[in-house]
């Protein structure tokens, strides 16, 4: 079945806007969110057990997202869309009247859920709407959407923590759900599924949630919470190495499995996913080090380091719009993922060579040129993986490049983090005024590991095959 009605961009406007709206509020909790967590932590007390508001969220929502895309595939995406999408907004309801920080964390962890649900299900959404010789041009319109939210979902937050109270950066997003549940209702049409032929995975989806939850868990409190080298992190590896172990076993087996490693055996898709994981990784570098690196060796205050990323998230919305308009005017796109990356390596390279020397200048020229290259790798590797499998597999590739760019996110930030506790410290000398060589040195260190997780991206996406794009809504194939 084809969306033959859809292939306008007329009659694809508001059912689009409706899935945009459904991401919106997944997009804006996390950046909302950091601004209330000391006042969280205030209010509800055991300030030891804050990261984990943030970590059950994100460790919960990539151990799901590959579950939600075969969902989406073998019941239909809207109905399964519509329910992340309510339970989300139920969780978020939760999480406002949350009274102790363990009803927070549980919560929030189904929020998490809710969450993977949301953005692998809207995304597969528009490749049942749009034409894959079009979604570079929708992708281009969720992308600056998206930075929209980065850039205002902090002010947001200090606004609503100031004025209300933090329990509204959970409240605000009931409203917004609640007009996306209406919208999708109304508007998105309901694509058919296909009819099961085997039972769900239900063991290899366990061991799959069990492998990135490990993974991720020994991530995130790797070189914080506990040494890299402590028993937990031990623990935590060993599980990871024998669930993953497992799931290979179960799915060789499995006559449906929740893994596709078929579809990961795909040039475009296997290509697509190592390089989002390696930019996702590489991306960490700019989005967690430069703000610290302003603060602590240019003297910048926080909303001023916070808005000197602006011309980064700029630069992507454009390129991410620009690329996908030429993309459907011509149906060519391995040469921006390409471009991006060279981009990417450069202003890396860039960085890493003036770090000595700060300058909030030849910083935010770096950051534009990262920009302007990011908006033209993430995007388009996800229309590249649509537009090579069917409408059946619509939902379960796109779970899987949301799921590498999630991991590569977790192993990116990291190994960098590790790069920079290593060199932090070693010589605490100041050089000025406030400024520790020692700082200079370790955020050094982490863009000149970073840059050649740049330039692997970019040598591993020359190997991308460039099919013609459909020019109807559904998969490729």
């Amino acid at each position: 079945m084809q969306y033959a009605e859809h292939e306008t961009g007329r009659s694809v406007v508001v059912p689009f806007a409706a899935v945009v709206l459904a991401m919106l509020p997944a997009v804006l909790d996390q950046t909302i969110l950091a601004t209330a967590l000391p006042t969280v932590a205030a209010d509800l007390g055991r300030l030891s057990d804050i990261s984990w508001v943030v970590t059950a969220y994100v460790v919960a929502a990539t151990a799901t997202t590959p579950l939600w895309g075969k969902l989406g595939d073998r019941h239909g995406r809207k109905r399964l869309l519509e329910a992340s999408l309510a339970t989300f907004v139920t969780a978020s309801a939760l999480c406002g009247a949350a009274q102790d920080i363990t009803q927070l964390i549980v919560v929030r962890a189904v929020q998490g859920a809710a969450a993977g649900g949301l953005m692998t299900l809207a995304m597969a959404a528009v490749g049942d709407l749009v034409a894959p010789r079009e979604r570079g041009r929708y992708q281009g319109y969720i992308a600056a959407t998206f930075a929209l939210a980065t850039v205002l979902g902090p002010l947001a937050g200090g606004l609503l923590v100031d004025h209300a109270g933090w329990r509204w950066v959970f409240y605000v997003n009931l409203p917004v759900g609640v007009a996306a549940l209406v919208g999708l209702s109304r508007t998105l049409p309901a694509a058919a599924a296909g009819r099961p032929t085997a039972p769900l995975d239900v063991h290899g989806a366990a061991l799959l949630a069990g492998a990135t939850s490990a993974l991720m868990l020994a991530c995130v409190w790797g070189g914080d919470r506990y040494a890299w080298d402590s028993p937990q992190i031990g623990a935590l590896v060993a599980a990871t190495v024998a669930l993953s172990v497992a799931l290979l076993v179960r799915e060789r087996r499995a006559p449906d499995p929740i893994v596709p490693f078929a579809l990961l055996r795909r040039r475009a898709v296997a290509v697509a996913s190592a390089g989002l994981f390696l930019t996702t990784a590489a991306l960490f570098s700019v989005v967690v080090f430069v703000p610290l690196f302003l603060q602590t060796t240019t003297g910048a205050s926080p909303t001023q380091a916070g808005l000197l990323l602006v011309p980064m998230t700029i630069a992507t919305a454009v390129s991410t719009t620009l690329s996908g308009r030429s993309i459907a005017r011509t149906g060519r796109y391995k040469r921006f993922p390409v471009a991006g990356l060279a981009s990417m390596t450069g202003a890396l390279t860039l960085l890493a060579a003036t770090a000595g020397h700060p300058s909030r200048t030849i910083t935010a020229v770096g950051l534009a040129l990262f920009g302007l290259g990011f908006g033209l790798v993430t995007q388009i590797l996800v229309v590249a993986v649509q537009n090579t499998v069917e409408r059946r597999e619509l939902g379960v590739a796109t779970a899987a490049t949301g799921f590498f760019r999630a991991l590569g996110g977790a192993v990116g930030a990291a190994a960098l983090g590790a790069v920079f506790a290593a060199r932090a410290g070693a010589h605490a000398s100041q050089v000025g005024p406030g400024v520790r060589a020692d700082v200079i040195d370790a955020v050094q260190s982490v863009f000149v590991v970073a840059a050649p997780l740049a330039a692997l991206a970019l040598a591993v996406v020359l190997w991308l095959p460039e099919a013609p794009l459909q020019q109807r809504a559904g998969g490729g194939g």
